[in-house]
């Protein structure tokens, strides 16, 4: 104890002149505007993000919840000196053994005097320290700016600039428009409406007569007494590790190196246009220190395809109804769900234990039927009730952690998941995950770490590696092996696969630059349906960034792939300038692919409470612009154009009051 306390000084003076030489201090003046800072409108945060995701991944509705999320939490973050283990759990990208840390420096040296000091954290990586600086504030900060009511209303349309012969069918316009509101009062009170139509679906007129085609009211306390969480109206719940219900967010491949499998319990407001949500009360209740429970009651509509029966064949999540077909399929089926969790958290003289119940019942107002009698659906969930139970246990030390969790089904089917991180030495850490879902296990919110999608027929084994000589470079690598003991879609016997990735960061001032290379290998049916043939990808990317939040900065990406002997390239750029009020970027590539197959992904900026991941296949050339202007300092005018592929002019106003 005495070397640590001795070591104090040194530890408060090294960050400040590490980050003195960096030139990494201009964020530490952050805090104290965060709701009048310009740049804090920006989002730069997306570009950290996005350095972690996977092509696949950007596919995933997942993502868009997550940034959501983020999007929240970057209005009202949280102070870093006093927030507790539950609130720092709300942030993604940290793990487990990063909060810890964190908790554990906080008790050893008291509140943070500087950013500077997140450097102290061995765990934290460059990136990461970088995008926790968005999200948390340090110091004293007044009581009004913390307990005022806000209001914020944004609305937002995306104008298509020419005609699409596709959308000759649709039931409505061709314009794609939604309107947000939402009242806060600190970080206790939320009070919100999101109203939201997609290109093509009907206004005012056939099953939307009352306007939007979605709508999500919500409400949600905070802190009230021993009531921890309170929400009303719509509303996601994240247990455990996702076996038995997980309707948050998601984390693909390369981000597991980041969440490293945490167990999570928590509330949140649906505040986000993705039609995955409950629809009811939900609530934690603290008992005590240590001991806290959770339940939930949801009962609403949701889209299914009927079978001829009056039975549903299938739920759908995508939210579409702009054609005759899709519209037909609108609320079709009624869902009651019913459940929660009892968790305690006894904190130990090193490290946090946790362990925890959880259980959802489901019953739906018709019988669903998938069509069993098809080889790979022959273990799809069916019927009208589903129960699943599970248990799921972790702890946290300082220098390892292990969670999992193992759940049943009502039938008694099996599924686990268990991770294993360990910090090897200061600079090398690994991180090992197995999973086994039974392929008769059936569960219909269910979402967690899966090669496949589907938390059913699947066992496989996930070992990740990440090296941090020095706090300018980064190397992280992983590789995976799934087995699927059942036929899947185009698979009609046992089969595997094998997903392999290595990638490098490295910083130097304000420079960045990355590389990517990812193998992967899947297995399908030959034509004669015979025999198994094994498919190889490969895909690799190398990106250079330079520049800050403010001033001029620029972005170069070039992205590659191959495989079944086809392939794809893209090169695109980006510059950026901004000053005060005013933000202008734009950027463009070319790409060239042989087919769908080979398609490629970009990321691009796009208004708030949006995330832009487009694809490419074929031959063209895409560009963006986008200009953002503060108005004054209650309004916000952003405008984007893209083309030419299907070109378009989105427009937002925000207006904070």
């Amino acid at each position: 104890m005495r070397a640590r306390i001795n070591d104090l000084g040194w530890r408060r003076l090294l960050p400040l002149l590490f980050t003195i030489h960096c030139s990494w201090t201009s964020q530490a003046a952050k805090p104290s505007a965060l709701f009048t800072s310009y740049a804090q409108e920006v989002r730069p945060w997306e570009r950290y993000l996005n350095e972690v995701m996977t092509a696949e991944d950007a596919e995933s509705e997942a993502w868009e919840r997550t940034c959501e999320l983020l999007y929240e939490l970057e209005q009202h973050p949280l102070d870093l000196n006093s927030a507790s283990r539950e609130e720092l759990e709300e942030l993604p990208f940290l793990t487990a053994q990063q909060i810890e840390e964190l908790m554990d420096y906080r008790y050893h040296y008291g509140a943070m005097r500087s950013e500077g000091e997140l450097r102290m954290i061995r765990s934290l990586d460059e990136a990461r320290c970088r995008l926790l600086t968005y999200f948390i504030y340090l110091g004293e900060r007044e009581k009004k700016t913390k307990r005022t009511a806000r209001s914020e209303l944004t609305t937002t349309a995306r104008i298509p600039l020419d005609s699409n012969d596709d959308e000759k069918d649709y039931l409505g316009g061709p314009y794609r428009h939604w309107v947000r509101y939402q009242l806060t009062y600190g970080n206790d009170v939320k009070l919100g409406l999101v109203a939201a139509q997609d290109a093509g679906e009907p206004f005012f007129a056939d099953k939307n007569r009352w306007g939007y085609d979605y709508y999500s009211l919500y409400l949600q306390l905070k802190n009230l007494g021993r009531i921890e969480t309170l929400a009303v109206g719509c509303y996601r719940v994240s247990m455990g590790m996702g076996l038995v219900m997980n309707n948050s967010f998601g984390l693909g491949k390369i981000a597991m190196l980041q969440n490293m499998g945490r167990t999570t319990n928590t509330i949140t407001a649906h505040a986000s246009r993705t039609e995955n949500y409950l629809q009811g009360v939900a609530t934690t209740v603290r008992f005590g220190r240590n001991v806290k429970a959770t339940a939930f009651v949801s009962y609403g509509a949701t889209d299914a395809t009927l079978n001829k029966d009056g039975t549903a064949k299938s739920i759908l999540t995508s939210g579409y109804h702009r054609t005759r077909t899709e519209m037909d399929k609108k609320h079709n089926l009624v869902a009651l769900k019913t459940g929660g969790s009892l968790r305690w958290t006894p904190r130990l003289t090193l490290g946090q234990l946790s362990l925890g119940v959880n259980a959802l019942y489901v019953h739906l107002d018709r019988e669903l039927k998938p069509g069993t009698a098809t080889l790979y659906r022959r273990h799809y969930p069916e019927g009208n009730d589903f129960l699943n139970t599970s248990v799921d246990y972790g702890y946290v030390h300082p220098r390892w952690a292990l969670s999992g969790e193992t759940a049943i089904d009502k039938q008694g089917h099996l599924a686990t998941i268990n991770t294993l991180n360990v910090r090897l030495t200061d600079v090398l850490s690994m991180m090992a995950l197995q999973r086994f879902y039974s392929y008769s296990y059936s569960s219909l919110d269910a979402q967690s770490y899966s090669d496949g999608g589907r938390v059913q027929n699947e066992s496989g084994l996930y070992v990740g590696l990440t090296w941090q000589p020095s706090p300018a470079l980064r190397l992280t690598a992983y590789t995976d092996y799934a087995y699927f003991a059942w036929a899947r879609y185009r698979i009609s016997q046992t089969s595997q696969s094998w997903d392999g990735l290595l990638q490098a960061a490295y910083t130097w001032r304000k420079w960045n630059f990355g590389a990517r290379y990812r193998l992967r290998m899947k297995q399908r049916d030959n034509e004669d349906k015979t025999a198994l043939e094994n498919h190889w990808t490969h895909r690799g990317r190398l990106t250079v960034a330079y520049g800050d939040d403010e001033g001029w900065s620029f972005r170069s990406q070039m992205d590659g792939g191959y495989g079944d002997g086809e392939w794809g390239m893209m090169v695109s750029g980006s510059l950026q300038w901004a000053h005060g009020w005013l933000r202008l970027n734009g950027g463009g590539g070319y790409y060239h692919t042989d087919s769908y197959d080979s398609r490629v992904w970009l990321y691009e900026p796009g208004p708030l409470y949006t995330y832009s991941m487009y694809q490419f296949y074929g031959e063209g050339v895409h560009y963006w612009l986008m200009a953002r202007a503060q108005v004054w300092r209650q309004l916000m005018l952003t405008a984007k154009a893209s083309g030419p592929e299907k070109p378009a002019l989105e427009v937002q106003l925000r207006w904070k009051f």
